[in-house]
């Protein structure tokens, strides 16, 4: 085996959704790419009257980092063989059991968008395997160096960087199409097809409580908030306040911090290490659970986004969001890939068994 091309990666989705009609039903995103692919996702989980919380989980946002579709075809497809063989699950040395695993398909929608940018990956596989962004060709200019927006920097979290950071914050994205370090924003927040699909997916799932977004690399499990530290003791320095605009982005200063509520803090905490401890129990890989602004200061990015909807919109639920930065390179050779499919996908399904409070 080897990585699965874009084909391989939707003709799995649709396999799985038509393989267990009782636990799965496919998700067509209303939006097709720049270049007319159309996308799905696959909810997992047993169909019942009640309403039940769903964690949302994305994948190949960044075109470069193949492996992160694999991740997560690889758990949708565990999940639904262990649920319907009444087994359990081992990855290595971190196990389990058939009830954990009636579990999470019986008390969670687990909900798998493995894809989101199927143009960037085609083009990855195919023609530069560097690349990162999307193909849309709308803001370059007919230069081939600035086709694509970054779709991780295009969701709507202080997406003026200009105004919101310090002049001095190494904040990591731009508003040049033709930028080397392919981290152009796009024109405005949710310009692309990419990051409304994934918009639309959070909210077509409304009791969506967690969101994860898989990526490489690092080896962390990072959490909430990206744009500078967090803090739990001043709500009035939050995203939205102007009055510390050009303060944001600066490590161990005193101009800003973000609000984060204790609870949230802690509660995201919880999450990131049981994610690292089942994952390092597969074959002893260490990740690192942290804040994402100690890995680099960021903004548009999925994770924060997500977290903010419940500030920014009146009534909105939470849902603690986190971005998983799988290995220590984009494509690793396919053997050591298949070991960390295994490791990450054990570090999930533990994350969904506490997030329902099921350990």
């Amino acid at each position: 085996m080897s990585y699965l091309n874009i084909v391989e990666v939707e003709s799995g989705v649709a396999s799985l959704a038509a393989a267990f009609p009782t636990t799965t039903d496919l998700v067509p995103l209303p939006e097709p790419s720049a270049e007319g692919r159309a996308c799905n996702a696959l909810r997992i989980g047993t169909h019942r009257l009640e309403p039940k919380n769903a964690v949302v989980l994305t994948g190949g946002l960044h075109a470069r980092e193949w492996g992160s579709c694999e991740i997560l075809v690889n758990l949708a497809a565990d999940l639904l063989h262990a649920h319907a063989g009444g087994t359990g699950l081992a990855y290595g040395g971190t196990h389990f059991t058939a009830a954990q695993v009636r579990t999470v398909l019986e008390e969670l929608d687990v909900v798998v968008f493995p894809l989101v940018n199927p143009d960037g990956r085609h083009h990855s596989q195919n023609v530069d395997p560097n690349w990162r962004r999307n193909r849309n060709p709308a803001m370059s200019g007919g230069n081939p160096a600035a086709i694509g927006v970054d779709v991780n920097r295009n969701f709507d979290f202080l997406f003026d960087f200009e105004t919101a950071f310090h002049p001095l914050a190494p904040v990591r994205v731009s508003n040049d199409p033709a930028d080397p370090n392919q981290v152009y924003q796009g024109p405005e927040p949710f310009s692309e097809p990419e990051t409304r699909n994934v918009r639309w997916l959070v909210q077509h799932f409304d009791r969506t409580r967690w969101y994860v977004d898989v990526h490489s690399y690092t080896q962390t499990m990072l959490y909430v908030w990206g744009d500078d530290d967090s803090q739990s003791d001043d709500p009035t320095r939050n995203f939205r306040n102007h009055a510390f605009d050009g303060r944001r982005g600066l490590k161990d200063d005193l101009l800003y911090a973000e609000y984060l509520p204790k609870v949230d803090a802690d509660d995201s905490a919880v999450l990131a290490e049981q994610f690292c401890r089942a994952l390092g129990g597969v074959r002893g890989k260490v990740y690192t659970p942290k804040p994402a602004f100690d890995l680099y200061p960021t903004c548009g990015t999925s994770d924060d986004y997500t977290y903010a909807r419940h500030i920014v919109e009146e009534g909105g639920e939470r849902i603690l969001a986190f971005t998983v930065e799988w290995g220590t390179e984009f494509q690793p050779l396919w053997p050591e890939m298949q070991k960390i499919v295994l490791d990450v996908d054990a570090g999930l399904v533990q994350f969904c068994l506490t997030a329902l409070g099921a350990d």
